[in-house]
């Protein structure tokens, strides 16, 4: 328990610091292309295309034409051309944006999330069905373009939905870092962005103790952080992050 005070105290003074549109811009991140626009649908994309390392992803995304999801089809075919990024070839990155750009014309994210969450105020909800209507929309499948939707389950899923859970935090978080913008999604139903850097960072520092990254630990973890902060557990996603990013792990256990 002690332990676990310690850490809470130390963790609560790096959120401090940042979770600041200062500290964002420290190093490369995704968030800071989202930023930009504070569009739902463009900082969709940018959660989405954020697997890799973050310097690449994030210029990547800078090279997207992102008024083409307001675009019709067959402007989307005519000036999408010559992208690919890691899994995602030429085809797959002009299937992704037919794909938004119907699903645009036919709802918001805010309202498609948080129809599916508020039934049960379940956020792992509120992505499957996003996931559902996407291969409703578009019968488009290939390796890179189903992996950057990800793929359906039909019980619980296995993967940590680290993109996902990251989009979310971006949308119903509201400070210096996050947008606010889902405003009926509550915070306190949110799950940790769980990427491998951020496991080894949990187990480290004692905040799991489940050894297999997958949901599990995402809730395992979410759990755990609820006892810091039961209102926003999720706030401390950024900060943990960044610990791992900076080399500084090593030092927070020895000094804990």
């Amino acid at each position: 328990m002690k332990h676990l005070k310690e850490l809470k105290i130390k963790l609560d003074a790096l959120v401090s610091l940042k979770n600041t549109r200062e500290a964002l811009f420290e190093n490369p991140d995704p968030l800071q292309v989202a930023k930009i626009y504070k569009d739902e649908f463009i900082a969709l994309l940018c959660a989405l295309f954020a697997y890799g390392n973050a310097k690449n992803i994030v210029n990547f995304l800078n090279k997207l034409d992102f008024s083409l999801l307001d675009a019709n089809e067959k402007q989307i075919r005519k000036n999408l051309k010559g992208l690919k990024y890691r899994f995602q070839n030429e085809k797959d990155i002009l299937e992704i944006f037919i794909t938004l750009s119907r699903l645009k014309n036919e709802i918001s994210l805010n309202e498609l999330f948080t129809q599916a969450y508020q039934k049960k105020q379940n956020i792992t909800d509120a992505i499957l069905a996003f996931m559902q209507r996407i291969r409703k929309i578009n019968s488009y499948s290939s390796h890179g373009y189903d992996f950057f939707f990800g793929q359906i389950w039909k019980n619980e899923p296995t993967s940590p939905l680290k993109r996902y859970n990251m989009y979310l935090r971006w949308m119903v978080r509201k400070d210096e870092l996050d947008f606010g913008i889902f405003t009926n999604i509550h915070t306190k139903d949110l799950l940790i962005p769980l990427d491998t850097h951020l496991f080894k960072i949990s187990l480290t520092l004692g905040l799991l103790k489940r050894k297999i990254y997958d949901y599990k630990s995402v809730l395992e973890l979410t759990q755990k952080l609820r006892e810091f902060d039961a209102n926003d557990p999720i706030k401390y996603d950024f900060a943990l992050y960044r610990l791992g990013q900076s080399k500084e792990i090593d030092t927070w256990a020895l000094n804990i």
